[in-house]
């Protein structure tokens, strides 16, 4: 059996309507018209979808079940169509975006050189910053953080997995001063703390014990904004760090950072590209959304 797609379309309209004449005005089409493809849908079907009357127009049962089905496919098939009259059209001006300076695989380069190159002629504009701001009266289209600290009315699309902070020091450094057992012994070792901004307070390290959360004021002995500094004292020996395990990897992958206290380290979620929920999302950003959501091999 074959049905016509345009003909489940203009059955969309007429329920949403309750009217032939409002669904015919809207489609641009005479009333007749809009009754033929009804009654061919209706025939093909085998069913009576619609209950006409000289003053309305109610859906039947088989028309009610009809509806709940073919509503979100329709729904997914306008959003294909779009998608791809966008990608046939030019995206151009500037795409501003606030990312911490964490989300490393955001920014490790290829995400970002792929959406770059499939829309030369978008400017894509990346303040790296983990200051907390409003970023629409900044002006910038979207931001990636942490979902933790998203606000609620933001719409939030993951770009990671789960992740987790670890705390690294070198080999050597566990072999001149020991391995702290727990993260309470953490303010008796040299570390290497992290703080947003001057004047702002380190930031605490924070842990879980048996479902317990809990932080640590290890009283850095350096501190630093910038996490690359950061990475070049831990692998000088400077003392225990603390960060992302994805900032970590690729020397913890080749043994020149090890990380301790790994069952107090919990998991949370990842980051997420967020923008104003009661702003509707510009081609430029959803073009970006797409970009992100599309399955990627590892």
């Amino acid at each position: 059996m074959s049905v016509d797609l345009n003909a489940l379309a203009v059955f969309q309209r007429v329920a949403d309507c309750s009217s032939f004449t409002a669904a015919a005005q809207q489609l641009g089409v005479t009333r007749s018209a809009v009754s033929q493809t009804i009654a061919r849908l209706e025939q093909s079907l085998g069913v009576a979808l619609v209950l006409r009357t000289t003053r309305s127009v109610n859906l039947t049962d088989a028309g009610q079940a009809l509806l709940a089905a073919v509503r979100p496919a329709l729904a997914e098939l306008g959003s294909a169509v779009e998608s791809t009259l966008r990608r046939g059209s030019t995206l151009k001006g500037q795409l501003r975006l606030a990312v911490s300076s964490i989300a490393e695989h955001f920014l490790a380069g290829p995400l970002l050189a792929s959406f770059a190159a499939r829309h030369p002629e978008l400017q894509l504009d990346i303040t790296v910053t983990d200051e907390e701001f409003d970023i629409v009266e900044a002006g910038f289209d979207a931001g990636v953080r942490l979902g933790e600290v998203i606000a609620q009315d933001m719409v939030a699309i993951p770009v990671s997995g789960r992740q987790r902070q670890v705390v690294v020091c070198t080999p050597r450094y566990g072999q001149q001063h020991g391995m702290p057992r727990h993260p309470r012994e953490l303010p008796g070792h040299r570390c290497i703390g992290w703080r947003a901004a001057p004047r702002k307070a380190p930031y605490r390290w924070e842990f879980e014990e048996r479902g317990r959360e809990f932080s640590v004021d290890v009283q850095p002995e350096i501190t630093s904004n910038d996490m690359a500094t950061m990475t070049r004292l831990a692998l000088a020996g400077a003392g225990l760090a603390f960060g992302m395990e994805d900032t970590w990897r690729p020397w913890l992958q080749r043994g020149e950072l090890v990380s301790v206290l790994e069952p107090y380290c919990p998991w949370f979620a990842g980051f997420f590209l967020y923008y104003p929920s009661r702003r509707q999302a510009e081609p430029k950003l959803r073009a970006l959304i797409e970009h992100l959501l599309e399955p990627r091999t590892a």
